[in-house]
């Protein structure tokens, strides 16, 4: 197995809390925080699968087993983008 060059990934992303009103991420010196009332989509879900989160570009983040991508501008203003995906249970 072979680990990657330092520095050539610098695209860094991570969930550091996971509360009951939402989750908290972590992309270089800025936290973020996701509410469950605007990010529906992470509500109920399995831990590991909020856990895996990448960083695809910088500055937007993409959960491959929930199908959830958003940018930094979404998290912040979701006011702005008020389109919420239907949850089916």
């Amino acid at each position: 197995m072979k680990s990657k060059q330092l520095g050539t990934n610098g695209l860094k992303v991570e969930v550091t809390n996971i509360s009951s009103h939402g989750i908290w991420l972590l992309t270089r010196d800025k936290e973020l925080f996701l509410s469950y009332e605007e990010f529906p989509w992470f509500k109920d879900v399995p831990i590991k699968k909020i856990l895996n989160v990448e960083e695809i570009a910088t500055g937007h983040f993409y959960w491959p087993e929930l199908d959830v991508d958003l940018s930094i501008e979404i998290i912040e203003n979701p006011d702005r983008f008020p389109l919420k995906a239907k949850i089916n249970k």
